[in-house]
């Protein structure tokens, strides 16, 4: 390693973020093989998103035969911003040959940003014939986490398009509430996206509540 990956190694490790950013540049516009660990090593620690995601792009600069089976590795980490990170450069190679290593374990990661970054890849790579089996794995999950979760979800089987539409609705009849809305408010989601997510929430919640006075009254 000479002088000049000596500094920017360390540059992608200093306490300014602009210098960082400016780092991950400078390091994927050399698109050198010396910075593989480099890169993957600062992208489970890296605090920044958009110095992350630069991180990344870094990585698909570099040739997939190095990068792919390092990334790889990286899925079977430990720390979650490892995985994470590693699906998120996965979507940015887009190999449909990567297809096997979203496992269901990443798509039910306990860590929600892994979880998040594996149904976006999913989505991505899946190959034709596997849309519906994907769906209905993923609609396993609704009902999980926050807005921002909920989002991400309903966004990835929005992107499966009509695939998604079986497993949705037979979701919609599921027991808990939360499940049921979920599964209400994705499927208008991919009917009208103009909507607008929280539209479709707070109308899906108003039908899961109404459901049994409106069966009672039609009886």
């Amino acid at each position: 390693m000479t002088a000049e990956h000596t500094q920017l190694r360390k540059a992608m490790g200093a306490d300014d973020t602009s210098v960082r950013l400016q780092a991950a540049m400078a390091v994927g516009a050399r698109a050198d093989p010396v910075f593989l660990e480099p890169l993957v090593e600062r992208c489970a620690v890296e605090p920044d998103f958009f110095v992350r995601d630069m991180l990344s792009w870094a990585l698909t600069r570099l040739p997939p035969d190095i990068t792919l089976p390092r990334l790889r590795k990286e899925l079977g980490s430990g720390c979650g911003q490892a995985r994470s990170q590693a699906l998120h450069t996965l979507s940015k190679v887009d190999d449909r040959s990567t297809w096997g290593w979203i496992t269901r374990d990443l798509l039910r990661d306990a860590d929600d940003d892994v979880a998040r970054a594996a149904w976006r890849v999913a989505v991505v790579l899946v190959p034709d014939g596997e849309a519906r089996a994907l769906a209905d794995e993923l609609v396993r999950q609704l009902g999980r986490g926050d807005r921002e979760v909920r989002l991400s979800l309903s966004r990835a089987l929005v992107d499966l398009g009509e695939e998604s539409r079986p497993a949705l609705a037979e979701a919609t009849g599921h027991p808990d509430p939360a499940v049921a809305a979920h599964a209400r408010a994705t499927e208008a989601l991919r009917q009208r996206p103009e909507a607008g997510f929280d539209a479709a929430v707070q109308e899906a919640k108003r039908t899961v509540v109404l459901g049994p006075e409106r069966r009672a009254a039609e009886a």
